[in-house]
């Protein structure tokens, strides 16, 4: 059988992102970011998002096929993020990608957008473990999943109870006078600090938080900690070290994220940790990371930077192994789901 051909769209936040893959060999991954727009803000603003994903759409359809070197009409399937994300943004990829399927008389999956995360690994690594852990962190979301199939099944074993890892760096970032997206910039600066300098909190690591929040994470608190240190040092007339501080505050993050996902393979005895979303692309998740798996005979997939933050490549990959597998396609008339659980991989 002839591994399928699958166009992928994703347009959760602020990248309009469209991937080719067949089979589980990318072809083309074409993005357009409008995060120019929104640095003035100090994050995303929806309306802005959803103009730009109208105006980048084609193109950025057009660029994919030419640098895959096919035709709209070779596709198998379309594959389009239906949630969760901006509820504009979705509105737009969604019905671009409804458009294409009934023109080409093609079938289209609406897909889970932190599913796509977990798969988009296969296009660099081969197919995925059954079962696998997850950790996905990015600027929306920070969760722990158990994925015994990713076209069919993951189970939430944890989630963050207020700011996902990415926001909490966008807003650090903000307090230490970084620029927007945060992720970046504090890691740069962070390489150039004392990461024992400050003893930031870890959140939900006590005792007590473990026995009702084992693998959820929490990061308000230590983005108020960050903060409040901040005004204490710039009110005692003292230099703050921005070096430090963000060196400080990375290490507390990736901390609790490795601590839980660790915990998390040795509790459901599993042997394989997918880290995927935009924060994966951070170096020292990276490095704790890899030391720690290996410190615990885990297995360690981790995709390159530019697969970690939204792309449509991921999307494709998932629509390709859906295909694959032999599963039911969306019906044409899908909706979106900004707030959709990531147990339902495909909406019917």
């Amino acid at each position: 059988m002839t591994e399928p051909l699958v166009l992928g769209i994703e347009t959760s936040c602020d990248e309009t992102g469209v991937g080719i893959v067949r089979g589980t060999t990318l072809l083309a991954d074409a993005v357009a970011s409008s995060v120019d727009s929104h640095a003035r803000y100090g994050g995303v603003v929806p309306e802005i998002a959803s103009r730009a994903h109208l105006e980048s759409m084609i193109p950025t359809i057009e660029r994919a096929c030419k640098t895959a070197g096919i035709a709209l009409d070779d596709v198998d399937a379309l594959s389009v993020t239906a949630g969760p994300g901006l509820a504009g943004a979705l509105l737009v990829g969604v019905a671009s990608a409804k458009s294409l399927a009934l023109a080409l008389g093609k079938p289209i999956y609406g897909v889970n957008h932190l599913a796509a995360h977990v798969c988009v690994d296969q296009l660099e690594h081969g197919l995925l473990d059954q079962p696998s852990i997850a950790l996905l962190v990015s600027g929306g979301h920070s969760s722990l999943l158990l994925v015994p199939d990713v076209t069919q099944d993951v189970v939430q074993l944890g989630q963050t109870m207020d700011d996902a890892a990415g926001e909490a760096f966008d807003k650090v970032a903000r307090v230490l006078g970084l620029p927007f997206p945060g992720g970046p910039f504090v890691d740069a600066a962070a390489q150039e600090g004392d990461p024992t300098a400050i003893d930031f909190p870890r959140g939900l690591m006590t005792a007590k938080d473990l026995a009702k929040h084992r693998f959820d994470v929490s990061f308000s608190g230590l983005k108020t900690a960050v903060a409040r240190w901040v005004e204490r040092e710039t009110k005692a007339g003292n230099a703050v070290m921005v070096n430090d501080v963000a060196a400080s505050f990375q290490e507390a993050v990736v901390d609790v994220l490795m601590r839980k996902a660790i915990d998390a393979c040795l509790s459901q005895d599993v042997g394989t940790l997918v880290i995927g979303g935009g924060v994966a692309a951070n170096s020292r998740l990276r490095a704790v990371a890899t030391q720690r798996c290996a410190d615990h005979n885990i297995t360690l997939r981790i995709p390159s930077p530019k697969l970690c933050t939204d792309n449509g490549a991921m999307v494709a990959a998932l629509g390709s192994e859906l295909v694959r597998r032999g599963r039911e396609a969306s019906q044409l008339n899908f909706g979106t789901d900004s707030s959709m659980n990531v147990a339902k991989v495909v909406v019917r």
